[in-house]
């Protein structure tokens, strides 16, 4: 990985007055010049006037040297192929007017792709989307080491999120197993983990990583509502029958002890059945009371 070279060219303030000097002195240099081809000695004129010109020149070229920086900014220099350093304090500078630079931004930014179909570790087909915040850290490996790192964070980002899709369930996995929908801040701490070692070769720093979108896909999303269904209705159910058996449990009980009737097994067992089926009962209970038998 390259290895980023912090340097501190000199203040275009300084260079700007006497560049912009030597070109009025050119200029100047070269009218003078041909005035001078006018008179007895025309040689003299026509030398000073193309050496006017050649110094017009240079600080013409010159004055491409100069360039800004504003905060959060960076500017990569290389002359002629070889790297020469990274300028990261914002102001105005002046560099050989031959090198290259290229300014890389240092400020946060998201990315935020579209909904990805991919297969939970189950295999269920969802649809998964996140968003990623993430800054330039180093600037020289941004611009050497990948070759558009923007487009470098998008495709990692996008791997990153199918391969976390594919290594958890969608909301059904083993016993204290972390699932996409129920592990919110494990899975964003993962998805950010992975997403780090993925473009620290860009030297960005992933900043935060959180899923925006989770939904089953739509060619199974009812088969897998009716199921979430079934099972809140055995899951009410099995609520239901446990706390029917504590109450009819705890009528026989406070029965004997307080002695108010006095059962048989085969009393009780009818008892037990009449009151869970009370309990149980989704439909309102009709009771029937037993008046004896006719004489």
């Amino acid at each position: 990985m390259t290895q980023e070279k912090p340097i501190q060219p000199p203040s275009g303030w300084i260079l700007l007055p006497m560049n912009l000097l030597a070109v009025v002195v050119a200029v100047m240099l070269f009218i003078a010049g041909l005035a001078i081809t006018a008179g007895p000695v025309p040689v003299v004129g026509v030398v000073l006037a193309f050496f006017s010109v050649l110094s017009l020149i240079c600080g013409i070229i010159c004055l491409n040297g100069f360039f800004t920086l504003q905060p959060n900014e960076a500017c990569v220099v290389s002359l002629f192929g070889p790297y020469q350093g990274t300028v990261r304090e914002s102001g105005f500078y002046w560099v050989n007017p031959f090198s290259t630079r290229v300014k890389i931004s240092l400020r946060s930014r998201n990315f935020e792709g579209g909904k990805l179909k991919v297969n939970d570790k189950q295999g269920n087909p969802i649809e998964i989307a996140a968003v990623t915040v993430w800054h330039v850290t180093n600037a020289a490996q941004a611009t050497f080491d990948v070759d558009d790192y923007v487009n470098y964070v998008r495709i990692q980002s996008e791997t990153a999120l199918r391969h976390l899709a594919n290594s958890f369930a969608y909301d059904h996995g083993e016993e204290h197993e972390i699932t996409l929908r129920s592990g919110v801040d494990e899975i964003s701490l993962a998805l950010k983990n992975e997403l780090q070692e993925r473009l620290i070769l860009a030297g960005v720093v992933v900043d935060e990583a959180r899923l925006t979108h989770l939904a089953y896909a739509s060619e199974i999303a009812g088969v897998m509502l009716r199921r979430q269904q079934a099972e809140a209705i055995i899951a009410a159910r099995q609520k239901i029958v446990h706390g029917a058996v504590s109450m009819v449990e705890m009528a026989l009980r406070e029965l004997d002890e307080k002695q108010i009737v006095t059962f048989d097994s085969s009393q009780k067992a009818a008892l037990a059945s009449n009151l869970l089926v009370v309990l149980c009962s989704e439909a309102e209970a009709q009771p029937v009371i037993n008046t004896g038998s006719a004489s």
